[in-house]
């Protein structure tokens, strides 16, 4: 793993938390983008090399929206940039880590993402992504 790649944070709302965030960051949101198959809506900011993506659910049947229910706005994962997010996949299930999915999947901001399952990682969620490209 090279660095933190982003910190996600899930959020009832991206109108009323980009706001809220660009105060707290002193930076302005530098992309928004829908991403269908996770239902999500995310914005990004950058702090210094590591980006603040914000997660808002777009259906009451997503992870977001459950998250939320669940325990309420704030951190949901870390995602740590990989080069080759295949063999990082295959190192970690290796090693004994549960993959949340069998293969990378497209996720926001161009990359290639797979999920650690948090029960195996001190209850934190762990995302593995690879910039495409």
């Amino acid at each position: 793993m090279q660095q933190v790649e982003h910190i996600g944070i899930a959020v009832k709302t991206l109108k009323t938390s980009i706001p809220l965030f660009e105060k707290l960051l002193n930076t302005n949101c530098y992309k928004t983008e829908s991403v269908t198959s996770e239902q999500v809506n995310t914005a990004f900011f950058q702090v210094g090399q590591t980006k603040i993506e914000l997660l808002e659910s777009t259906t009451e049947n997503g992870v977001i929206h459950k998250f939320i229910e669940k325990k309420g706005e704030g951190l949901h994962h870390i995602a740590f940039e990989v080069t080759d997010i295949l063999a990082e996949m295959e190192r970690l299930s290796k090693e004994g880590f549960v993959l949340l999915n069998e293969t990378p999947k497209m996720g926001a901001d161009n990359k290639l993402v797979c999920f650690l399952h948090p029960k195996e990682t001190n209850g934190v969620l762990v995302e593995l992504c690879q910039t495409v490209g």
